[in-house]
């Protein structure tokens, strides 16, 4: 707030003081009673306008106000004004800078602002404008995805059951172009499919997604290294993105999905709060209508809309999409045994004999089973969906079985027969059961242990009681012992016989003769 003006009689005594006495300005203030600031500025403006002490005789109290405060000069032209939406759009593309929006200014108007007062001025009207708007985001560079916390329920029209679908909302950064749809739920598989409608809907890439630190895209969340789902990383090497989680607690990280979803439930979800859907389908379509709408909507405090927006800012600049549509996998670890053989949603699947005992990062997806070792693929299979089966590819088979594995059929025959005839058998029938005996091996291993937890006289007796049912597996025994089924009174019956003889069964004689077997098991 502006002082008051002192007194003539004041404004005199302060040039006397100062210029006839020689007193320093602090002395000046104290001796009158003003601030030290007020003695400069008087002193300032008398010598800005020429005067010496004494002051002229007729220098009267007027002619010196009109010295000290001179009227102010008459106001020049108006400079023109830059379109300042203009340089606010021109700014979102790559390379550009404000610096070189002035020099463009100054080329068609030389009497206009310097480069200070220009940035002064933009900064000003960026202050009128929403927090979404102010934010600085480069043409093609971000999209910004988040899930509303409004959903939109779907009527099953058979049982009446009504489920809430779940809203997604992807959001460019530069021109506010907006994607929306409903999904089942927010887990891995929506979440990645949602993603990938997104980009095919803008019809290129950006450089960079920024999603919030939910569980689906975020394993581990961190403020400093979120660690992301490694399916949502292979996503992200697939269309050669970045992915960068909000920070948690930084709302402004995030402000453009935060935004985008507020719009998408206003202007999406409560306009169709009335409406009731059968299909996930129908919900979206209408959904999809209801987006047209939306991106058509004009801005209203700047010109266009964010379909126009996107057309000249961020469509120019995303990256292509890649040849190939991404397909969603999910991946877990798993251990080669020594069957060569490792399960996935129990069904085994076969690798090169040479893993055996090695940790593998296996990729599932709807139709193939791909197999990694440090990195580099090993195997790949069509998926089976059928439990207790065996997928094994021919050539991942070592050329002699019984050579060159630790475990052979004969070394297993001749443990169970330590144990007694009945597991002999049982051994042979579980080898017998199988395309290949190696795929047995399992089983039997299994029960090998069963020995240690139970003793040698139960498994024999589990085991006599499992030929006598036709339970040729390591579950049926394991069962039979933990419930102590082994314990009760069979009736005493006869070895049971072998199957019809053809190319694929083999005898008593193939276990009983001489081979280069190993030591016997323990």
């Amino acid at each position: 707030m502006p002082q008051p003006r002192l007194s003539m009689r004041k404004i005199r005594e302060v040039l006397r003081l100062k210029w006839g006495l020689q007193l320093t300005d602090r002395k000046i203030a104290r001796s009158l009673g003003v601030s030290r600031s007020t003695v400069a500025d008087y002193v300032r403006r008398a010598e800005e306008a020429g005067l010496s002490w004494p002051l002229a005789d007729e220098l009267d109290d007027t002619a010196l106000d009109a010295k000290l405060f001179p009227a102010p000069a008459v106001a020049s032209m108006p400079r023109p004004l830059p379109d300042w939406e203009r340089v606010n759009r021109e700014l979102r593309k790559k390379g550009v800078t404000l610096q070189l929006l002035w020099l463009e200014y100054k080329e068609d108007h030389p009497d206009g602002y310097q480069y200070s007062q220009f940035c002064e001025r933009f900064r000003r009207f960026q202050g009128k404008l929403d927090l979404v708007m102010r934010q600085d985001h480069r043409a093609g560079e971000k999209v910004f995805v988040d899930y509303a916390g409004m959903t939109l329920p779907i009527l099953n029209a058979t049982t009446g059951e009504v489920q809430e679908a779940q809203l997604f909302v992807g959001v460019l950064g530069a021109s506010n172009y907006t994607y929306a749809e409903v999904t089942w739920t927010q887990r891995l598989p929506d979440w990645l499919g949602s993603h990938v409608r997104m980009f095919e809907f803008f019809g290129g890439v950006p450089e960079v997604v920024v999603p919030d630190q939910l569980r689906s895209g975020v394993k581990d969340p961190c403020y400093y290294e979120p660690d992301l789902n490694p399916s949502y990383q292979e996503l992200a090497a697939h269309y050669g993105i970045s992915v960068i989680p909000a920070r948690p607690r930084h709302p402004r990280d995030k402000a453009k999905a935060e935004a985008g979803v507020l719009l998408a439930e206003r202007w999406i979800l409560a306009r169709l709060r009335n409406r009731t859907f059968f299909t996930l389908h129908e919900a979206n379509q209408e959904v999809k209508r209801q987006l047209g709408q939306l991106n058509d909507r004009p801005f209203k405090k700047m010109d266009g809309c964010r379909r126009l927006w996107f057309e000249q800012l961020d469509k120019p600049a995303l990256r292509p999409l890649p040849s190939a549509r991404y397909e969603y996998g999910e991946w877990q670890k798993a251990l080669v045994n020594v069957d060569y053989h490792i399960v996935v949603d129990r069904h085994y699947y076969s690798v090169h004999h040479s893993l055996r005992g090695k940790q593998m990062d296996v990729r599932k997806s709807a139709t193939t089973v791909e197999v990694f070792f440090k990195r580099r693929r090993v195997a790949v299979h069509a998926r089976s969906y059928r439990p207790g089966g065996f997928t094994t590819i021919p050539d991942h088979m070592p050329k002699a079985h019984r050579a060159h594995l630790e475990w052979t059929s004969d070394r297993l025959v001749r443990w169970a027969r330590k144990v007694g005839p009945q597991t002999a058998q049982l051994v042979r029938r579980i080898l017998d059961s199988r395309p290949h005996p190696e795929q047995g091996y399992r089983s039997c291993l299994g029960i090998m242990r069963l020995e240690k937890a139970f003793s040698r006289e139960r498994l024999e007796a589990a085991a006599h009681r499992a030929l006598g049912a036709g339970a040729f597996s390591y579950r049926s025994v394991h069962s039979i012992l933990k419930k102590g089924l082994d314990r009760l009174p069979i009736q005493e019956q006869s070895e049971l016989p072998l199957p019809v003889h053809h190319a694929n069964v083999r005898g008593p004689d193939y276990y009983t003769s001489t081979r280069d077997g190993g030591d016997d098991a323990a």
